[in-house]
């Protein structure tokens, strides 16, 4: 059963100058992308966020004290930024924005829709009772 997760998404781009979001598995599949990306250009992009991930992860020595765990990549372009962060076991949500968005509401928004992700992922599945005789 596959589930939409097309909210998470819609509710990313509700920050003023947020453009496209995108939903992606550890293997650089495309789990869920916004309406205004087209699917070829999301899978594209879904592959490069894995390995955007893997790099930020290799590189956390760098910013020493032994690196800790990676929270969050952003990427600075001519046109915008793009947020990447961890989005539970095995997913990471991608955005991308106008160079003038407000960074700090578009990080706390997605950091508040991974955790709503989180929970929804985390629902136990139903279980039928068997009644005893």
């Amino acid at each position: 059963m596959s589930r939409d997760l097309s909210w998470v998404l819609n509710d990313v781009l509700q920050v003023p100058g947020a453009r496209h979001a995108i939903l992606v598995s550890a293997d650089g599949l495309l789990l869920e992308r916004s309406s205004e990306i087209g699917r070829d250009e999301a899978e594209t992009n879904a592959a490069a966020m894995s390995s955007m991930q893997s790099l930020s992860r290799a590189v956390a020595p760098f910013v020493g004290g032994g690196g800790g765990v990676w929270r969050q990549t952003l990427l600075e372009y001519d046109h915008g930024w793009i947020f990447l962060i961890a989005a539970g076991s095995g997913a990471y949500l991608a955005a991308s924005t106008a160079p003038d968005v407000d960074m700090e509401a578009m990080s706390f928004r997605m950091q508040q829709q991974v955790g709503a992700l989180g929970r929804a992922m985390s629902a136990a599945p139903r279980q039928s009772t068997l009644s005893g005789s």
